[in-house]
């Protein structure tokens, strides 16, 4: 046990080192423990060995895994039935042009480019096209937009983005089987009776110390991801399907959904956004840093080209419509997740797939940072406060948690 406890201390300490960061940066945190986790990996394996960051341990996996799975589940409880039924044209708008466009421009950059085979130039495609709901969700939280309609559309646009993303996935590479037909059946019902049982669990059994709540939604979100590993899919595609479902239940819900964050950002998602840039090899980019590159650019380019317009066509102001565009070119959960899919099922070759790793975390960083420098519709905020405040100054209106 003693090197299980040395590992989680270091581990700990990395993201409390990465958090520091952020505050005197004044970036979001998911990208400062991203960066932490590359130069961690790169100082720790220059001095002791790769293996020492311990990013392949069972347990860090399983802490990783889970961090992303509350993480998307929490980003989907944020999504308000109501902003998303009054703004769905705008939001399935950005979301399947976020999708599209990077999906057959890198494909073919892919192929006619880099000379990659078919198969591999249709993954680099399906792995650019992703927006990072867990990057997009957490810098929503840090700067307070998760409470507005703005950052609300944002959410609804990502998951258009990854819904067309694992539909992709699903049709061209991974295989249709009875257990897809299973998975999909058991996750509609799931999705069906979940908004009934919950509220009434809740109510009847919910408000004790041993926090029931919180059990029952693990036991669903893990229960569904292990169906969905079975079947061949990935456990984030139910765990936002029933944050989805349950936004009405658990969304509204402020209390229990503070206790969630608590769990996930102060143990879990360290774990996941670190070891996802302990991924990047540096030595390798530095080496042939061509792909990586082509790749990066062209998601990014393609992002701009293909959202930014649809914003404008929905009147968005300039500099929101920037905003969203930029956070819509972030990309990590999906695309990791499909990029590790082509190497495991020898669809890309080790060199292909650190150069789609590498330009998947980059594009987590890169245009957060642009986006949050020089395009963060601070407005939007100072509305939120001087609401919130005069809530708190009228009697009997509650201040908004």
């Amino acid at each position: 046990m003693t090197e299980i406890w040395a590992l989680a201390a270091l581990w700990l300490g990395l993201a409390l080192a990465a958090t520091l960061i952020s505050i005197w940066l004044r970036v979001a945190t998911a990208l400062s423990e991203i960066v932490v986790g590359t130069i961690a990996q790169l100082v720790i394996g220059a001095l002791i060995g790769t293996a020492a960051l311990g990013a392949d341990q069972g347990w860090i996996r399983f802490l990783s895994g889970t961090g992303a799975i509350v993480l998307t589940f929490l980003a989907g409880a944020e999504l308000d039935p109501k902003v998303f039924r009054r703004k769905w044209k705008e939001a399935t708008a950005v979301g399947l042009v976020s999708f599209f466009a990077p999906f057959f421009v890198c494909a073919a950059a892919a192929r006619w480019v880099l000379g990659w085979d078919p198969a591999a130039s249709w993954l680099a495609g399906i792995a650019m096209s992703t927006t990072s709901v867990a990057v997009v969700y957490a810098v929503m939280i840090e700067f307070g937009f998760n409470t507005t309609d703005y950052g609300k559309t944002v959410l609804a646009s990502c998951f258009i983005t990854d819904l067309g993303t694992v539909v992709a996935l699903g049709l061209i590479f991974a295989p249709f089987t009875l257990k897809t037909v299973l998975f999909v059946g058991a996750l509609a019902l799931a999705c069906v009776a979940l908004p009934w049982i919950t509220p009434r669990f809740f109510k009847r059994y919910g408000g004790r110390p041993s926090e029931m709540e919180a059990k029952f939604l693990l036991l669903c979100l893990f229960g569904m991801g292990a169906l969905a590993a079975w079947a061949d899919s990935e456990a984030v595609l139910p765990a936002y399907l029933i944050g989805m479902v349950l936004a009405g239940t658990v969304g509204k819900d402020h209390v229990l959904v503070r206790r969630l964050r608590t769990l996930c950002f102060g143990l879990l998602t360290p774990f996941y956004f670190i070891r996802a840039g302990s991924f990047v090899s540096v030595p390798a980019l530095i080496a042939a840093p061509g792909a990586f590159i082509l790749m990066l650019v062209v998601k990014v380019l393609t992002k701009i080209a293909g959202v930014y317009p649809v914003t404008q066509a929905f009147r968005s102001p300039r500099k929101e419509g920037m905003y969203t565009t930029l956070l819509m070119s972030t990309g990590l959960t999906f695309g990791t997740i499909s990029a590790l899919f082509g190497l495991s099922h020898e669809i890309v070759d080790q060199a292909q797939y650190s150069a789609l790793v590498a330009a998947v975390i980059a594009s987590a960083v890169v245009p957060t940072l642009i986006a949050n420098a020089w395009f963060m519709p601070r407005h939007l905020l100072n509305v939120e406060e001087v609401d919130t405040t005069k809530s708190a100054a009228v009697p009997g209106v509650a201040k908004r948690g």
